[in-house]
């Protein structure tokens, strides 16, 4: 008989699982939190559900995890009513006591409860509760709204930032399978640069780009490309602007930020010449992985994210080039862009097993390049690059 395990992607261990679940239940216990309650949509930014149950959120479809201090987890996601089977498979979930159902979409506004009337009938089992939030960005107006007013007795707490210093530092069977999604998108570079070619359009380059990672076990893709002629800013773009014809001379500007077997998320982007590079391409991209270098040796454990970022755009304008206003350098894990990020106003500071990805940009009104690659904290400052590819402007 067929064993249905053997439909599921890359799993993490159960021996790494519990290991997250007794740090969380510790801190809980700190801080006399009975229950920590999650909600998450979709896989890019989805990482609090995915990390406690190794199932991921998926297409706006939001999934509620309810994780008690001294028993196992309840599951609430978009599907039948009893006596129907509610999703996730019972087979696929580890550590959970209930899985519960119902047909609520943010779409049909009159469902919108629905869930949280589900969560309500577990919450409410113990009197008085302490609810610690994790995520609250990601808690809707509406769900707290019933979950406040049917448990007048419970007292809500802010749970994120306990649970992200703790998700923030990656153990080894983790760090494993961030480096094997790096793996996957170098081989995606190397597809991209057999298949690039005068006259095909962007959006073509994407779906070959899409298609190695796919092909080479990403379960979740975010791919950002563009192309244009040289002496003009060729910045990434979305799929909406992606029509153009590539022409002889062009650069193309390529970002593959996908997950990899396991769902843990790398980055890496490269810029192509369809032809010689001018000068002035040349100057910028050598600057953006000088900038990038620049970063990487502050980051060492304890660093300031603040002093980080100001050092950046300190060297960016010594060297002519506009500031940065934008993300260019943060964690990752099972979400795309996870703390510490590089931000003037972040508080976590690094620390040993982060995962950080650095893409710092020199850009100007007549040209842009970027360079991206990931980086593993070590108690001795960022470990070699997890990335293989050659950091320079591939020329076809």
């Amino acid at each position: 008989m067929e064993d249905p395990r053997e439909r599921m992607s890359r799993s993490i261990s159960t021996t790494e699982l519990e290991r997250r679940w007794k740090a969380v239940r510790e801190v809980m216990r700190d801080h006399k939190v009975d229950y920590l309650l999650m909600r998450n949509d979709e896989e890019f930014l989805g990482g609090y559900v995915r990390w406690f149950t190794d199932i991921p959120a998926r297409h706006s479809y939001p999934y509620t995890v309810i994780f008690p201090i001294d028993e196992e987890m309840t599951l609430i996601n978009c599907g039948p009513t009893p006596p129907g089977d509610p999703y996730p498979p019972a087979w696929s979930v580890r550590g959970v006591k209930n899985r519960l159902g119902a047909p609520y979409f943010p779409s049909v506004h009159y469902t919108s409860a629905y869930d949280a009337e589900l969560a309500v009938s577990v919450l409410n089992a113990k009197k008085r509760a302490t609810i610690g939030l994790v995520g609250k960005s990601y808690i809707p107006m509406n769900f707290f709204h019933y979950l406040s007013k049917h448990l007048g007795d419970a007292k809500f707490v802010d749970m994120t930032d306990h649970v992200d210093q703790i998700k923030a530092v990656k153990s080894p069977e983790e760090i494993e399978l961030i480096k094997e999604c790096a793996a996957i998108q170098d081989l995606a570079i190397e597809h991209v640069k057999k298949e690039l070619r005068p006259g095909r359009r962007t959006f073509e380059i994407h779906a070959e780009a899409q298609y190695s990672v796919m092909m080479h076990g990403s379960e979740r893709q975010l791919i950002l490309v563009n192309s244009g002629p040289q002496g003009t800013p060729v910045p990434f773009t979305f799929r909406r602007f992606q029509n153009r014809v590539l022409q002889e001379g062009d650069q193309v500007s390529l970002l593959i930020e996908v997950n990899g077997p396991g769902g843990f998320y790398a980055e890496i982007a490269r810029i192509f010449s369809l032809g010689e590079p001018t000068q002035e391409l040349q100057d910028a991209y050598a600057i953006s992985v000088e900038a990038q270098a620049h970063s990487i040796n502050l980051m060492k454990p304890g660093a300031d994210p603040k002093e980080i970022w100001e050092a950046n755009n300190e060297f960016l304008a010594k060297k002519g080039y506009q500031q940065e206003r934008r993300l260019y350098a943060h964690g990752q894990g099972y979400d795309l862009v996870e703390r510490p990020v590089i931000l003037r106003d972040e508080t976590m500071e690094l620390k040993v097993g982060n995962n950080m990805t650095v893409h710092p940009a020199a850009f100007n009104d007549r040209v842009w390049a970027t360079v991206c690659d990931n980086y593993v904290i070590t108690k001795d400052g960022p470990g070699p690059c997890l990335h293989k590819t050659p950091k320079k402007i591939i020329v076809l």
